[in-house]
């Protein structure tokens, strides 16, 4: 009896040294790329609730994108199924209306006519309500530089249009602008500092210099336009062809909210295109709800004490997207955020909503098998690059992982194929 137990502990315990998790180890510790920078990794299992590997796992990095796994968690304890579009009330022979940061108005990538058919069809005439605190356009350590890429517009408390234009041609020389009303601040050029730019827009001005020179096909390039609110009614009243009005701040008695699109249309654009503009206004929207007011620093400091305070470091978070550098999470943080998504979402729903390995979103071209094994939101900045998600093993067991990156110099496709190996021995892959 004493020989058969040793026996079994002896081939429990060489099982184990070849299993998935021992060679996950040995993969991480031989990798001659990820030894190179700062690496953190942690592999969990949900369901016996063990940290399977664990390196450098309560260690901070900057998180990039995957902050926006922050902000999907906390809009998905504070929205409902349908996102708050516009505040409202009508008084005597004026509807007055107010920004509740809803993203969709007239965006170019979204079909919501709720907002639009209320202001057309209304017999009123419109005013628009400013906020009391009006919304920073920048979230806290962005980069101003990045002001004419189409991944970096301003925020606002009623968006239009994405506040993007978007600018398409050809070789031909025609030129398309939505809105149109943008065209007159064009002016062609030669290219300058941004010479891989075909558009570049003043930095305090929307005038947009075009460099026809670099046009050798069919384009499409959005650039984010400076927002004001008289400009924004303007696009309005000009897109409506009726009058629109503002004024300051003031209480509104009797307001009502008009819901719009599905929370979920946002959602899978948040995760499968990596949106920043969404991220900033998901959290603007949800202090809209909560506090009648649009912070994204009200709504963070919610989220840390009534929906985060469990988690096991505490998270330096700043922003909506991740597009600042002062975010700091540690791997083990972004196990337990991952935890509580998978609790408060059904695994359907939210897989589809994630980019899927090798099928959609900013892994389509990353981890990909006969079926999809990893569900994940990427984040990359310059010398970043995370990875944090699902990972389905061959036996249909789910994992919980997170990849972080920070101060690495070599190619991130480097990293990527690190990572991609990594990924299918703990899925039993490889």
């Amino acid at each position: 009896m004493y020989r058969i137990t040793l026996l079994w502990l002896i081939s429990a315990a060489l099982l184990s040294a070849c299993g998935p998790t021992a060679k996950v180890r040995r993969t991480l510790k031989k990798s001659t790329v990820l030894n190179r920078h700062f690496t953190g990794f942690a592999l969990f299992d949900p369901a016996t609730g063990r940290m399977l590997v664990q390196q450098n796992a309560g260690k901070y990095f900057t998180p990039a994108s995957n902050t926006k796994l922050f902000t999907f968690y906390t809009s998905l304890r504070v929205l409902g199924d349908s996102v708050p579009a516009l505040k409202y009330a009508v008084l005597n022979d004026t509807l007055f209306f107010r920004g509740t940061g809803d993203p969709s108005l007239l965006h170019p990538d979204f079909q919501n006519p709720a907002v639009y058919n209320l202001l057309k069809d209304r017999p009123e005439r419109l005013v628009f309500v400013q906020e009391r605190q009006p919304v920073p356009h920048y979230g806290a350590g962005w980069s101003w530089d990045d002001y004419n890429d189409s991944y970096s517009p301003e925020k606002a408390a009623l968006p239009i249009y994405g506040n993007i234009v978007r600018f398409s041609g050809e070789a031909t020389g025609l030129l398309r602008a939505q809105p149109d009303y943008f065209r007159t601040g064009v002016t062609t050029g030669e290219p300058g500092r941004r010479a891989n730019s075909i558009f570049i827009r003043d930095l305090e001005s929307n005038r947009f210099i075009y460099h026809t020179g670099t046009v050798t096909r069919p384009f499409t390039q959005d650039v984010p336009f400076r927002y004001s609110v008289p400009l924004a009614m303007q696009l309005l009243a000009d897109t409506l062809r009726r009058e629109v009005s503002w004024t300051s701040y003031r209480p509104l008695p009797g307001t009502q909210v008009l819901y719009g699109i599905p929370a979920d249309t946002l959602y899978r654009k948040l995760m499968q295109d990596s949106d920043n503009f969404i991220a900033e206004q998901l959290l603007l929207m949800g202090s809209s709800l909560l506090f009648d007011s649009l912070s994204t620093e009200g709504m963070i400091s919610y989220a840390r004490q009534n929906l985060l305070a469990d988690l096991p470091d505490p998270p330096v978070w700043v922003d909506g997207s991740g597009l600042s550098r002062y975010n700091l999470f540690t791997p083990r943080t972004m196990i337990s955020l991952l935890q509580k998504i998978q609790r408060q979402i059904p695994q359907e729903r939210l897989f589809s909503i994630l980019p899927a390995g090798g099928r959609s979103g900013t892994l389509r071209n990353w981890y990909g098998d006969d079926k999809p094994f990893v569900f994940a939101k990427t984040g990359t900045l310059s010398n970043v690059h995370c990875l944090s998600g699902y990972v389905v093993t061959t036996k249909g067991k789910i994992l919980i992982f997170s990849f972080m990156h920070n101060n690495f110099t070599t190619p991130t496709n480097d990293i990527r194929r690190e990572m991609d190996k990594v990924l299918r021995i703990a899925a039993g892959r490889k």
